[in-house]
């Protein structure tokens, strides 16, 4: 009786070491991200692959590129991008508060139950069992369990929030917080979690969800992790404060409307046509002044690219979100949308958005939070330098090449070219489009080497740390160190 009662009390302390360790759920997080990453580019790898051999894989159902296609966009989206939010974010709300995170112990049991549902995402999506909605594929009771896992993420943010020493609400909280607001909303509309929509409406709540997990859950929780991290890491005060409340309060007015520009050649009402048309060129006002005070913040600071790891990311990350942004609306309006719409060339836009902006401010949050939530400096910056330069590359090659062939696979059905020859065109490009998801799919084994090093075996630096600090500390910084 006595050694089972020894034993349990081991148990328990164990896992409360586990459990309740500061900062334990961000680690954890942002391990898990990596391993995503991974996992993710390699699905999409092969669906890519199969565009330039489409014999590539035989008699192997789970490999097909109807099942590879969904399951890459989920597990990269929701795997890594969303895990690598989730980890900046629990190490950043609690810098931001002065205290710690509400609950680390919950805080792992949601980094349990999220790894959980991408992985049941993937087995049930590479085996069929799909709702067929594109980004809401996956079926109904992993709906619901990624409901429970935000509602438990709501409660530990604002836990947090509520829990402060801090007095001012930095822009950052702003952001994040209100993600946490919006986002249940937009998930339980758009995957039609307890009511089904007949029809065209299907479509519209669909395009609702589509376009606002881009706009309401990466785009705010990225631009939020981003206004902690450029003046943390220049040590320049923040340009605008003016700035931060516009594009905060008109991101929130405009972005929502705007999923209904992917359906402007189907029978939706003109009506709802022309708000989505109207909201997505207006998404020109949040996007600028996000994007002068970020400039204007790193004013005599862009040197600090060449030494400073994580913030060539951000910076990065940046000019794929003005390209981004200023690409969006333009294909957005009718007399431009017709032409591209089908085309590889909304591919590319997509992997603008994701990949280019957000999988990058992904990748630099893992590469400053690691460190700090670790006690670590990491393994190899050697590795992590050629992970940045595979993944750019990589990147911009896969941009062209689905632009590029968008607008070849555009024009040539526009001429009355026939089907088989316009594919035949754009061979190539998806030759190029496959090679460039192998050099995407190496930057990222480099990664998860260089993460398990660091973070779970927690061996030692060989070069040195990634970042050197900026000379001058104003007194007038925004963020605190």
């Amino acid at each position: 009786m006595a050694q089972s009662v020894e034993l349990t009390n081991r148990w328990d302390t164990r896992l409360a070491a586990w459990a309740d360790e500061e900062h334990s759920a961000s680690k954890r997080f942002l391990i898990s991200a990596a391993v995503w990453a991974l996992v993710g580019t390699l699905f999409g790898l092969i669906a890519a692959s199969e565009y330039y051999w489409p014999d590539l894989v035989h008699n192997l159902p789970q490999l097909q590129f109807g099942r590879l296609r969904p399951t890459h966009v989920n597990v990269v989206a929701f795997g890594f991008i969303s895990m690598a939010n989730v980890g900046a974010i629990f190490y950043v709300i609690p810098e931001l508060c002065r205290t710690r995170l509400f609950s680390e112990r919950w805080g792992n049991v949601l980094m349990v139950a999220w790894n959980s549902v991408i992985l049941l995402g993937i087995l049930c999506l590479t085996n069929g069992i799909t709702e067929g909605r594109e980004y809401a594929e996956l079926p109904w009771f992993l709906d619901l369990a990624m409901m429970a896992a935000l509602i438990l993420y709501i409660v530990l943010v604002w836990g947090t929030v509520l829990n402060r020493k801090e007095k001012q609400l930095y822009v950052s909280i702003w952001y994040i917080a209100g993600t946490t607001l919006w986002f249940p909303v937009v998930y339980l509309i758009g995957n039609r979690v307890f009511f089904a929509v007949p029809g065209i409406g299907d479509a519209i709540a669909n395009w609702f969800y589509g376009h606002n997990i881009l706009g309401l859950w990466f785009t705010t929780n990225g631009i939020g992790l981003l206004y902690y991290f450029l003046p943390k890491i220049t040590r320049n005060p923040l340009y605008s404060h003016l700035l931060s409340i516009v594009g905060f309060s008109t991101i929130a007015m405009f972005y929502t409307p705007t999923g209904t520009h992917h359906l402007l050649q189907s029978p939706v009402p003109e009506w709802l046509k022309a708000v989505a048309v109207i909201s997505s060129v207006m998404l020109l006002v949040p996007v600028m002044s996000v994007l002068v005070n970020f400039f204007l913040t790193m004013k005599g600071k862009w040197s600090m690219m060449t030494t400073h790891l994580p913030l060539r990311f951000f910076v990065t990350a940046l000019g794929f979100y003005f390209l981004t942004c200023f690409t969006g609306p333009f294909q957005a309006t009718r007399w431009i949308n017709w032409y591209l719409h089908f085309t590889h060339w909304v591919v590319g836009h997509a992997h603008f958005a994701l990949l280019g902006t957000f999988g990058f401010v992904g990748w630099g949050a893992i590469y400053y939070v690691a460190p700090r939530v670790s006690g670590r400096q990491w393994y190899s910056r050697r590795l992590a330098n050629a992970h940045y330069w595979l993944s750019l590359i990589g990147t911009v090659l896969m941009i062209v090449a689905l632009t590029v062939g968008g607008l070849i696979q555009a024009s040539a059905w526009e001429e009355g070219i026939p089907v088989y020859r316009g594919v035949i065109m754009v061979a190539p490009f998806m030759l190029m489009r496959a090679f460039s998801g192998l050099l995407i799919v190496l930057g990222q084994v480099l990664f998860l080497y260089n993460v398990v090093k660091t973070l779970v075996f927690a061996e030692a630096s060989l070069e040195g740390p990634l970042e050197e600090p900026a000379a001058v500390l104003p007194q007038s910084a925004a963020v605190r160190s």
